[in-house]
């Protein structure tokens, strides 16, 4: 079985679990480090989760783990929340960020610059709006998907 696979089948095996908490999985990843396997899962809630969250989540994934046994080697599982700047995927629901501050990077330079930060105005099947500012002035930036490299939330300073 791939890695690939295996990856799928324990989102599989975690998302009931997350369902019913209105937890939400941001990513997991089975990973070989250092000579040890790791399971790390990073997930989130509308307005943040904290650690009595992360805990449920290994509590209750952990029991489901050692119920269905889906791995062969020792592991660490790690639960925790992606971060204040996690990184969005391109193909995940945007719709959910509207109004929130977001760095978009790019593949190529679009208005001489390869990279924006301002609030998400609006999400569409074909391109995403960002309210930026220049100076002092606010300007709306509209850019295609297909020119979206990466997208992660951003602290506005």
């Amino acid at each position: 079985m791939s890695l690939d696979t295996k990856v799928e089948e324990l989102k599989a095996i975690l998302q009931p679990i997350l369902d019913k908490h209105d937890f939400f999985l941001v990513d997991l990843e089975f990973v070989h480090e250092r000579g040890d396997w790791y399971l790390r899962v990073y997930a989130d809630k509308k307005g943040g989760i904290n650690i009595d969250d992360c805990a449920v989540i290994s509590e209750e994934y952990g029991e489901k783990l050692d119920e269905l046994n889906p791995i062969d080697p020792a592991y660490y599982l790690e639960v925790s929340s992606p971060g204040a700047e996690r990184p969005l995927k391109n193909d995940e629901s945007l719709s959910d960020y509207v109004d929130d501050y977001i760095h978009a990077s790019l593949y190529q330079k679009q208005d001489g610059q390869k990279a924006f930060e301002g609030t998400l105005s609006e999400v569409t099947d074909d391109k995403i709006t960002l309210i930026v500012k220049v100076k002092n002035l606010k300007k709306q930036v509209e850019i295609s998907r297909d020119n979206i490299a990466k997208l992660r939330l951003a602290i506005e300073f």
